[in-house]
């Protein structure tokens, strides 16, 4: 028997008035999801428990089993891994957004998902005024980038407000602060990199350029969750199986690198709505053949909630049931038992994570049926499975 997880990053919401009370996935036009629901069983799944953030690395690493007391190490250092830096034992990771700052609110924390080459040009850039031994930047997937400090004099103790939950607030209230006396050197240089980079990045060509074209500039980094290197349990030796992750973002193929899963970005992937579907199909069917275990990212929905735009939301929803879902189904056979469910709620109304349980659904032949005909956070509330504590989905994925 093999495995496939398809993981829509954000899709789990809560009732929309102008839905008339259902949520975007009770909206959306899903057969292929409600095909899976016809033939499996759901259930919730707390993915994110206190006190962990509520971030897309805590509530991935805890969908995949890895108890986040013993593991959760921070963002940056997952990020680290995927791009292949050997953090060295003075050194600190950072995952460093470009973001939008306008009239001192924090009003875009991606910078209005820019554009690969700008964010690389701006990285750069940063990196040659403001890196030295001590400091370095290091571009990404678009917004996402990071910055290491080298140093012993540095700390990860770094109290942090995560970007994507803190737009239209000031960002002068939420600078990343010391969380003992020990990290006020590194909470301090934070402060000062964040204000140089305003200076640095105003006049920068790459974002005159975006502003000429009616784009917004990313004028200001954010650095948070930083950490030290970590060190997990191998996913094969957990649980005895071979796995393989897809996906276009560094945290979630850092997690299955660390983990010694194949870590695969098929070509075209983007992290947003524009992605490259096929490919992903692609890569997904070939690491069936190698692997026992699959774990099929899309990052699109979650960034669409972020934006607060609920129409896309609903548009990414479809185009994963029918660009992503379907064509999968359409070649895989009956011995693969498939999994469904998003890592975590980004309610659009709130345009941030949430720690609400999320609906999961587990589709095939040995899985026995709960009499769902749809998948939804309302059907799974009252599917089969019942509820799910953290770091229990894969188990019992496997029992079947």
């Amino acid at each position: 028997m093999k495995y496939l997880v398809f993981l829509a990053d954000g899709m789990a919401d809560e009732p929309v008035d102008e839905l008339k009370g259902k949520t975007p996935l009770e909206v959306a036009n899903t057969p292929s999801l409600d095909s899976l629901a016809k033939n499996g069983a759901q259930g919730t799944l707390l993915t994110i428990p206190k006190p962990f953030p509520s971030s897309s690395d805590a509530a991935n690493l805890s969908v995949l089993g890895y108890d986040l007391a013993k593991n959760y190490c921070g963002r940056g250092p997952i990020e680290a891994a995927r791009q292949d830096i050997e953090l060295k034992e003075d050194e600190i990771a950072f995952r460093c957004n470009l973001i939008t700052i306008i009239d001192g609110i924090l009003e875009d924390y991606s910078a209005g998902q820019i554009d690969q080459k700008s964010a690389e040009d701006l990285i750069r850039l940063l990196n040659d005024k403001l890196g030295n031994s001590k400091i370095k930047f290091y571009p990404g997937v678009s917004y996402r980038n990071l910055l290491i400090l080298r140093g012993d004099e540095f700390s990860d103790k770094i109290g942090y407000h995560k970007p994507d939950s803190n737009q239209g607030v000031k960002w002068k209230e939420i600078i990343p602060y010391p969380q003992d006396k020990g990290a006020e050197t590194t909470a301090k240089l934070i402060k000062e990199l964040i204000e140089k980079s305003i200076e640095i990045l105003k006049d920068a060509p790459a974002n005159i350029s975006l502003m000429k074209s009616n784009k917004k500039p990313a004028n200001c980094i954010w650095p948070w969750s930083p950490g030290r290197k970590p060190h997990f349990e191998s996913f094969e030796k957990k649980y005895n199986k071979k796995g393989a992750v897809i996906s276009a973002v560094d945290v979630i193929l850092g997690i299955g690198k660390l983990t010694g899963m194949q870590a695969i970005k098929p070509d075209g992937a983007t992290g947003f709505i524009d992605t490259n579907f096929e490919n992903k199909v692609e890569a997904a069917l070939s690491a069936l053949k190698s692997s026992d275990f699959v774990y099929l990212h899309l990052e699109a929905i979650d960034e669409c909630s972020h934006m607060g735009d609920l129409n896309l939301k609903i548009k990414a929803i479809e185009e994963f049931d029918k660009r992503l879902v379907r064509p999968v189904l359409d070649k895989i056979d009956n011995d693969v038992t498939i999994g469904v469910l998003p890592d975590h709620p980004v309610p659009i109304k709130l345009r941030k994570h949430t720690r609400t349980p999320v609906p999961f659904l587990i589709s095939g032949k040995n899985v026995p049926r709960d009499g769902n005909t749809e998948y939804s956070e309302k059907t799974a509330a009252r599917g089969g499975l019942g509820h799910l504590e953290k770091y229990t989905f894969l188990k019992t994925l496997f029992k079947y």
